[in-house]
């Protein structure tokens, strides 16, 4: 399927061939199974992200005709269908949750009324909460907590850019956002309103001097919104970052709520 896909990436009138809409229905497939994913974890901790998945997804629109969905008295009007069996699948998805065909979502998880995109993998044991949306490609772990209102981005294009990690145990905290690749390690804890792109600065305040990471929260990290100093032509303004102000002890439960976490370093948000 990859060279089928791959080639038809260069040479797009291949689309009209049906052993290549074949293969991309099959890749779609078998990304809402769980069998292929757009990013994988490696045995050194690192990720791979699978371009050539990728590139299936990209493609599968225009291959996709618009039809109209009636639900009750709601119509949409759309080319992706939506993901169903969910008793079968076991998970618990509360009205009104929307996920598209070509998410993956796995046993255990719950679903609030939210959106989950295509190209997703939400592993079990996660709840996406009140009005949190997964982006396409995003990949979320096991026993992660969307706060309501987060905004996971999703990335399609470009082809080389990673999407959005978020690894086991974590706790994205009310109306965060985690966009353009950036990854959080495992068990890490985002207070609210926590903002991360590939140019925000993550500052680790812990020790005696400030360290700046970008595009990564470590695990068991607990990050709380902050603000620097920074120099413009029409003077000094405070600009938007990320603060480091402790770790996850060990004693915190996997389940521990948000203000549970932070309390731990007298923080309150």
């Amino acid at each position: 399927m990859k060279e089928i896909i791959e080639a038809a990436w260069d040479d797009r009138s291949l689309l009209n061939d049906s052993k290549t809409t074949d293969a991309i229905n099959a890749v779609i497939e078998d990304i809402d199974k769980g069998r292929l994913r757009v990013a994988e974890p490696l045995a050194d901790g690192s990720w791979q992200v699978n371009e050539w998945v990728k590139k299936a997804v990209v493609m599968y629109f225009p291959i996709r005709k618009m039809e109209t969905i009636e639900v009750g008295p709601f119509e949409f009007h759309d080319k992706m269908a939506l993901k169903s069996n969910y008793k079968e699948l076991g998970v618990r998805v509360v009205p009104h949750a929307v996920a598209r065909y070509g998410a993956y979502i796995s046993a255990g998880v719950i679903l609030m009324p939210s959106y989950v995109n295509i190209g997703a993998y939400v592993d079990a044991g996660t709840m996406v909460d009140t009005w949190a949306t997964v982006g396409s490609c995003a990949q979320i772990g096991k026993d992660v907590h969307l706060s309501g209102g987060v905004g996971i981005g999703g990335v399609l294009e470009p082809l080389q850019a990673a999407p959005v990690i978020i690894e086991d145990g974590a706790f994205i905290g009310s109306r965060c956002i985690v966009v353009e690749g950036v990854r959080v390690g495992k068990e890490a804890v985002l207070g609210a309103n926590v903002v991360l792109t590939k140019s925000t600065k993550i500052i680790d305040v812990t020790g005696d001097e400030p360290v700046e990471i970008r595009g990564y929260v470590p695990e068991r990290s607990v990050v709380i919104p902050g603000s620097y100093t920074k120099t413009f032509p029409a003077g000094d303004f405070q600009v938007p970052c990320a603060l480091i102000i402790g770790q996850r002890k060990a004693s915190t439960d996997l389940k521990t709520s948000l203000n549970d976490a932070l309390r731990e370093h007298n923080v309150a948000v």
